[in-house]
């Protein structure tokens, strides 16, 4: 019911998706200050856009039709 192997434990350390992340980590921290002066300081709390990025990516690269079968698969 419980799993309690962390994400590192279950990706291999040669898959695709690794170098992916490197490179979109690079180019998310350069782009995080343009972010953040796009958004307010007050109001209601918004998902970061690197989060929001990094989904879509996923869903691209796997090939998921929608939005909402990417939050169910994420799930």
């Amino acid at each position: 019911m419980f799993s309690y192997v962390s994400l590192e434990q279950r990706v291999p350390q040669d898959h695709p998706l690794r170098a992916v992340r490197k490179l979109t980590d690079t180019v998310l921290r350069r782009l995080s200050p343009e972010f953040d002066a796009l958004y307010a300081d007050s109001g209601r709390p918004s998902i970061a856009p690197e989060y929001i990025l990094r989904a879509l990516l996923l869903q691209v690269f796997y090939s998921v039709r929608s939005e909402r079968l990417l939050v169910e698969q994420i799930d």
